[in-house]
């Protein structure tokens, strides 16, 4: 029997740092990339395109059905495609974001898109990182390395801030500090897989740590891992 690709599960809050960490990682180790939290971002743009209440689970069971959600590294990014449509900043605005975290709390959506994210890291050749809040709890409590990313609550909207502002995107520190507190709020008191660190997970403070210590870190434990198995 094959033995199934290596799993990194990498969860934590908005402004943390998985995305940056992740790409990274992925590209050092050849490494698949699955962004989760782009996935949630993606059944959130496609409601809000039909006009589907993000409440009414009957019509997003049903557009679950024909979501096709697709990553490609393309030079430094991991581009994210949305039915073979590059959506890759359309779905980081603050309005789809907040979408996000609504759709995500539904339990027909993370029930329905579960197979998926699982497929698409099984799947991978070598191994496969996957980001997002709930993967070593529950996409893949099994995980073979678990790391939950943290940071100060200013310093993580701050950072939110300045990747908006490079998109051309419009918002106060303020504003976004707020909808980042609504959201840490919403993702973590949702009754189907909460945000919250696996009991296994390796905790990492990136308020303080350069980029490149966070990867280290994350990348030594990785190997050692992949040593003993």
């Amino acid at each position: 029997m094959n033995q199934r690709p290596f799993i990194v599960a990498i969860d934590g809050p908005a402004g943390a740092g998985k995305s940056t960490v992740s790409k990274v990682l992925a590209r050092r180790l050849g490494f698949a990339l699955v962004d989760t939290g782009a996935i949630y971002r993606c059944v959130a743009l496609k409601a809000r395109r039909e006009g589907i209440a993000l409440d009414d689970d009957g019509k997003l069971g049903e557009l679950l059905g024909r979501v096709r959600v697709s990553f490609e590294v393309v030079g430094e990014d991991n581009h994210v495609f949305l039915d073979g449509e590059d959506v890759s900043a359309e779905i980081r605005t603050p309005e789809n974001s907040m979408a996000a975290s609504q759709v995500s709390s539904r339990p027909v959506v993370r029930e329905g898109l579960l197979s998926l994210q699982r497929r698409l890291a099984l799947q991978a050749p070598k191994g496969a990182i996957l980001e997002g809040r709930d993967i070593g709890t529950v996409v893949f409590p099994d995980a073979d390395a678990k790391f939950f990313l943290e940071a100060d609550p200013t310093i993580r909207a701050r950072r939110r801030y300045e990747e908006l502002f490079q998109k051309g995107v419009e918002r106060s520190l303020s504003d976004v500090l707020t909808d980042q507190v609504k959201r840490d709020q919403d993702d973590a008191s949702r009754a189907v897989a909460p945000l919250k660190p696996a009991d296994d997970a390796r905790r990492v403070d990136s308020t303080e740590l350069p980029l490149s210590e966070v990867v280290h870190t994350l990348e030594q434990e990785i190997l050692a891992r992949i040593s003993r198995r």
